[in-house]
């Protein structure tokens, strides 16, 4: 294996690589637009390189996993397949190559460095039912979504979004029950806890109907999630 150091004006403007046996064909100014990264200082002559039998520049590192690498120095964003399980293993491969960008969107995505915790959801809402009392819904009201937990979880997950004003003096490290959100969206909250690395691990409801005073009838239920972030 050959190991040259040469001046950034002596590379192509198109790069061929072996990564760890992986063959990756790029241009020179994609694996340089990170100076601060070590492929940067490969490729501006900072950095000695290794060169394989064919004159490939030659990296001994997990080829597979390179061209997400790759991926992120052209895109400027993580873009990661939705089943992709090895987000450890790249979060090592991209501290090797000292591409800080990458490491902290890997961080965030693998809850590295991340608080663990459980956050509730609960609401007590309405279904009105037409007169003829069978299944023809003609609406959901929820009346307010309560959040329940850690309050550091909860102002990062919901962040301006929360509404403190019933609970203002409770520090980071405390848990509170007193949270609700500004807006009646469930759906939008269950988005907030998916984006931050929370499953639902429960939920539970119950309900009751009655005829009010007028003649349509109306069923009031109560209805509680429960997230966990590992």
């Amino acid at each position: 294996m050959q190991v040259n150091q040469v001046s950034s004006e002596q590379f192509p403007s198109i790069i061929d690589l072996n990564v760890g046996g992986q063959l990756y064909t790029t241009s020179l100014s994609i694996l340089v637009k990170d100076p601060k990264s070590l492929l940067g200082a490969m490729f501006s002559g900072r950095q000695r390189i290794a060169r394989d039998a064919r004159g490939r520049y030659f990296i001994d590192r997990d080829g597979a996993l390179f061209r997400y690498v790759l991926d992120y120095l052209r895109n400027s964003k993580l873009c990661l397949p939705e089943e992709f399980i090895e987000r450890e293993r790249l979060l090592c491969e991209a501290e090797y190559y000292k591409i800080e960008g990458l490491i902290e969107a890997l961080r965030e995505k693998t809850n590295i460095g991340r608080q663990k915790g459980i956050l509730s959801l609960s609401y007590r809402g309405t279904y009105a039912f037409g007169r003829d009392g069978l299944a023809d819904v003609k609406f959901r009201k929820i009346h307010r979504i309560l959040v329940c937990g850690n309050v550091t979880l909860t102002r990062e997950v919901f962040e301006d979004t929360l509404n403190e004003t019933r609970d203002p003096d409770r520090s980071d490290n405390s848990y509170s029950s007193r949270f609700y959100l500004k807006h009646g969206h469930l759906e939008k909250a269950f988005d907030l806890l998916a984006e931050k690395g929370f499953d639902l691990i429960a939920s539970h409801a119950g309900g009751a109907g009655h005829d009010g005073e007028s003649d349509e009838t109306k069923w009031n239920h109560f209805i509680e999630y429960i997230f966990q972030r590992k």
